[in-house]
């Protein structure tokens, strides 16, 4: 997400007004039409916003609770595929929860060099391919990232329209091989535009520079916003160190209120909770179409140059 530049171990705060806002809208006309065709024992329903999402009930062994606004931990297990899993437990989202699943399919994935990493001779650039070795699913996208003076680059698919959730728990796997050396950080986000028409920005990564899981806050005001990265000194991440060629299983739980404070709760890595316990502002009036769900997927580059390969499979995205 482009609105916040990265440094070493300070904050660099820069005004949002300044993203170059046609690189998400581009993305934003018309949602993509929810995956569920993979889903075991499930039922589709329908959303207040008129999309069909596919009801969760409760896979992977976890108990829904109904109304309940918090996710609950479970046991599960990988699909079929190629690759080493990591972990059999995790969060699970509540029974009446919408799902997204399968979102590495999704054929409106785009692919764009983030301004607000590096500096002004920094570049990178990105490919985008479909593999069945190594994925669980038979089918993971691949992004090769090539970049220069730690250059980063966002992968973004719209994949919804929904004004009413607030309640989200991101649920992905993600594959490193040699070249997460190259990784300064792993970015995932994900953004919705309320009804009021501001968009609440749910930034969330694994920062190598600080060691740590970082969360993102507006220090200003929707309209006047100053974006920051907040570093979880109690919730140590660094890409560089996960276990190469392994798949890593990363569940990312928030929510917001009507005024688009968000509350970062926790990140589960490999089955292992760390606590977010953050509510921080978090809207911006960025002039999106109302309804838009769109997540960012985002590598970063270390060094003065190199390229860096990550897959991403069974990517879901849960809402209620």
């Amino acid at each position: 997400m482009n609105p916040l530049r990265k440094n070493t171990l300070v904050f660099v705060l820069i005004n949002v007004t300044a993203i170059t806002l046609p690189i998400y809208l581009s993305g934003c006309g018309s949602a993509a039409s929810p995956i569920t065709t993979a889903v075991t024992s499930s039922s589709t329903k329908t959303d207040n916003s008129g999309n069909s999402g596919t009801k969760n009930t409760n896979k992977g062994g976890g108990t829904g609770t109904s109304g309940s606004g918090t996710s609950t931990s479970g046991s599960g297990t990988s699909t079929s595929g190629s690759g080493t899993t990591t972990t059999t437990s995790g969060a699970v989202a509540p029974a009446q929860a919408l799902a997204v699943i399968n979102m590495q399919l999704l054929s409106n994935w785009n692919g764009v060099y983030d301004t607000g990493t590096g500096g002004s001779t920094s570049t990178s650039t990105g490919v985008m391919s479909m593999v069945n070795t190594p994925s669980l699913s038979g089918s993971a996208r691949k992004f090769v990232t090539t970049f220069t003076n730690n250059g980063g680059e966002r992968y973004w698919v719209s994949f919804a329209s929904d004004t009413v959730s607030t309640n989200f728990l991101y649920d992905t796997w993600v594959y490193l091989d040699g070249s997460s050396t190259n990784i300064a950080n792993l970015e995932m986000d994900m953004n919705q535009v309320m009804s009021n028409g501001q968009t609440v920005i749910y930034g969330v990564q694994c920062d190598g520079w600080s060691g740590t899981w970082d969360y993102t806050v507006n220090n200003g005001t929707p309209t006047q916003p100053k974006g920051a990265w907040v570093h979880v000194t109690t919730a140590p991440c660094n890409p560089r160190k996960w276990t190469t060629n392994v798949w890593h299983h990363v569940q990312i739980e928030y929510s917001r209120d009507d005024a688009g404070n968000v509350t970062y709760k926790s990140v589960w890595l490999d089955g292992v909770e760390q606590g977010l316990n953050a509510t921080v502002p978090s809207s911006f009036a960025l002039g999106w179409r109302l309804g838009t769900l769109l997540t960012n997927f985002q590598v970063d580059g270390l060094g003065t140059s190199g390229t860096a390969t990550v897959y991403t499979d069974n990517m879901t995205i849960y809402r209620w």
